[in-house]
């Protein structure tokens, strides 16, 4: 089968291998579509923590299944996705329900290789249903239902503003599900598109252009003096990650989202004035996954409205390092294999 390796930061290369064998207690995938993630690009720029080279990426991915052990209820050719967080089932995190942060946990397309393949084998009790959704909408599945976990961490109320800092697929979909939630949405980013995309295409009332003004007097302004009492980032910026604890409210939650390699510094007396709760918010839970799949299906969230791309899966290696340049305009590309 032909697979695109990351043989290092940079360097593509497609490459011939074994097809999977159906193993006890997996099940083999044909993969239909890819989504490309930030995880993906930053991979590819040499900027991802916890990473290794070789590396076959892809995590945001659906397909056929070919067959499956101990996979009850789903059928052969049925469409799916799966959770690609790989858990050990018996640490503190898992059985405390929490396998997105498994204390041994290996992310697909991360730690172990992932779905720039034909096929895929992926442990049966990680397979999620496509309830009728599409192959497109079911690769969006599991970026969204990693913000609809960072707005469930938030712990988010109707009515109380929400500042989400960064505007990428990911920001994008803590936007969508803090809405979902009754909260008041405000986009924070640098960059002028993205924030067009906020207004245009989410409809998010409050948009501010970190580059543009003082943005904690137009928090205020927004707010009415208050500031906001929910904020989550989804830049993974060092910078912007400092930056936003002085943009938070008295008794305001911040929730991490976004990853880097560097230390985080605050203000302890600022931040200790507030009675503020510093949260980090990691992957998604199948909870999270089923609430993305049942607001698709209510239509309360259209996951088309993010593929700003599409390519072929021969066209990848040529294609994947204009998505690294802002003024492409891309959100979300979709790789059809």
């Amino acid at each position: 089968m032909k697979s695109l390796v990351c043989l290092n930061p940079g360097k593509f290369e497609y490459s011939d291998r074994e097809m999977p064998v159906l193993s006890k207690g997996n099940a083999i995938i044909r993969i239909r579509r890819i989504g490309i993630c930030g995880t993906d690009l930053h991979a590819f720029e040499g900027t991802q923590p916890f990473f290794s080279y070789p590396r076959i990426l892809g995590h945001e991915l659906a397909g056929e299944l070919v067959e499956a052990d101990g996979a009850n209820g789903f059928s052969k050719g049925e469409a799916v996705t799966f959770i690609p967080y790989f858990h050990c089932g018996t640490c503190v995190a898992c059985r405390a329900g929490k396998t997105n942060c498994c204390a041994s946990l290996q992310v697909c397309g991360v730690h172990v290789d992932g779905g720039m393949a034909e096929y895929l084998s992926v442990p049966s009790h990680l397979l999620v249903h496509s309830n009728g959704l599409t192959f497109d909408e079911l690769a969006l599945v599991e970026p969204l239902a990693i913000g609809a976990h960072g707005v469930k961490r938030a712990g988010v109320r109707p009515g109380e503003f929400v500042l989400v800092v960064g505007a990428g697929p990911i920001g994008l979909g803590v936007m969508e599900f803090a809405r979902i939630a009754g909260g008041k949405v405000i986009a924070l980013d640098i960059n002028d598109m993205r924030l067009a995309f906020c207004k245009d295409r989410l409809k998010v009332a409050h948009t501010i252009n970190g580059r543009t003004g003082d943005v904690t007097e137009q928090l205020k302004a927004i707010t009415s003096g208050d500031m906001p009492t929910v904020v989550i980032d989804a830049t993974g910026s060092l910078n912007a990650i400092n930056n936003a604890f002085q943009y938070m409210a008295h008794g305001a939650r911040y929730v991490l989202v976004g990853l880097q390699r560097g230390e985080i510094i605050f203000s302890h007396p600022e931040f200790h004035k507030r009675e503020g709760t510093l949260m980090s918010s990691r992957n998604a839970t199948r909870e999270d996954f089923e609430h993305v799949t049942q607001s698709m299906k209510a239509g309360k969230v259209d996951p088309k409205t993010y593929i700003t791309h599409r390519v072929t899966f021969g066209q990848v290696k040529d294609e994947f390092e204009k998505w690294l340049d802002p003024k492409t305009g891309v959100i979300k590309a979709m790789v059809e294999v």
